[in-house]
Order: C-alpha cells, then sequence, then structure tokens
C-alpha cells in the first residue's frame, strides 16, 4: 500500500475545503434521507467515557423558533440575514452536563474522581463532545450538498427550553440551520479575517 495523502482522503479534503458557514437558504424541504445521515453522523463524534449524553432537537417547522428568538416586527424585519429564515431544519444539539459525572462514577470510572460533579472537570467535555458531533453534522451536511451554519441562542437559550420542552439541567449549544443554499448567501464581515496558515498555530515538539 501507498502511504497516505497528508491531506487526507479525496473526497474528504474536497469536503472540509467546501464547508462554509450559509446564511441564506431556499425554502425546498430537505429529504428524509438525506436528513437522516446528517443527523446520524452526530453519533460518529467522540464521547467521553462513552456517555453519550447529546440530543437532538429537530425542528421542521422553524417559525416556531424564530417566534421565540426574533418575534415579527422591526427587528425581525431589519434582521441583516432575511434568508436565514428561509430554512426549512434547524436543530437544537442539546447536552446532559450533568450525566458526565454519573457516568464516572461508575466502577470502571470511579478512580478518576471525576464522578464527584460537573465542578471536578477542569475541561467540561459535554461542551467538547457536543462541538465534535456538531461539526460532524456539519461536515455532512457539506458533503450532501446542503449548506450550513451554527448559530448562537445567546439570551434566548432558557426560553427556547421551555419553548421547545427541553428538561432542566439540560444545555444548548446552539442552533445549525440546514437546507439547500440560495446562491445569494451575503458574506458576514468576519469572514474579512481569513483563515489562519496552520504555521501559525502548530508547535511541533513544543510550543
Amino acid at each position: 500500500m501507498g502511504s497516505p495523502s497528508a491531506e487526507g482522503p479525496p473526497s474528504f479534503a474536497r469536503t472540509l475545503a467546501a464547508r462554509r458557514s450559509c446564511r441564506s437558504y431556499r425554502t425546498t424541504p430537505i429529504p428524509e434521507d438525506v436528513l437522516a445521515r446528517v443527523l446520524a453522523a452526530a453519533s460518529r463524534a467522540p464521547s467521553a467515557g462513552n456517555t453519550w449524553a447529546l440530543d437532538l432537537v429537530v425542528i421542521r417547522d422553524p417559525a416556531r423558533y424564530w417566534d421565540v428568538t426574533l418575534p415579527a416586527g422591526p427587528r425581525r424585519a431589519g434582521f441583516r440575514w432575511q434568508g436565514l429564515l428561509a430554512a426549512p431544519v434547524l436543530v437544537v444539539p442539546v447536552v446532559d452536563p450533568d450525566a458526565y459525572p454519573r457516568r464516572y462514577a461508575e466502577a470502571d470510572k470511579a478512580a478518576t474522581g471525576l464522578g464527584a460533579g460537573t465542578e471536578a472537570w477542569q475541561v467540561p467535555y459535554w461542551w467538547v463532545d457536543g462541538g465534535a458531533a456538531v461539526m460532524a453534522m456539519l461536515l455532512t451536511a457539506t458533503a450532501e450538498g446542503l449548506g450550513s451554519l451554527l448559530f448562537g441562542q445567546f439570551g434566548h437559550e432558557a426560553a427556547l427550553r421551555v419553548a421547545l420542552g427541553i428538561p432542566d439541567g439540560r444545555r444548548a449549544l446552539g442552533t445549525i440551520a440546514l437546507g439547500w443554499p440560495d446562491d445569494s448567501d451575503p458574506r458576514s464581515r468576519s469572514t474579512a479575517r481569513g483563515r489562519p496558515s496552520s504555521s501559525s498555530y502548530v508547535h511541533d515538539g513544543g510550543w
């Protein structure tokens, strides 16, 4: 066998290079098999201790979401990303922080001391694992030809948890918009910052 390419399998390299944040969508529905593959990708992410404390709230009627976070009125009318409101599916990834100390209190993990509570975790792996699951979904969406966007809920998380019936103690990572790009996506001002070169963040052998 030949040595693997430094850039990985060509198809994956193309998918990774093509992934970008899409803020403008067509209202065309997403076929169920395509959506199922995007949602299933979350299960391919790492999970500390195989805790698997991620749930996905799939919203097929996005008006329910926007009526909570961006009610009809002048603010919605003046919203810069009107095309985002057309995304046919929104997904809210939800993690259960308390599941991690419960898992690590079990016999095979008890010696770590991480079963004492969430405060024992110097690195909150519910965020790490949840972020990895989100990235797997975003890349799968790109591979399927979909546009996608992870965006924050900020001050609306508590109201959304109530509106969506999310149990107490669970935390939403943000919201993922999914749909077919409408090719009129205005670029975010943040894109002017560009992407860093690997030489600026790779410290080979030490800092």
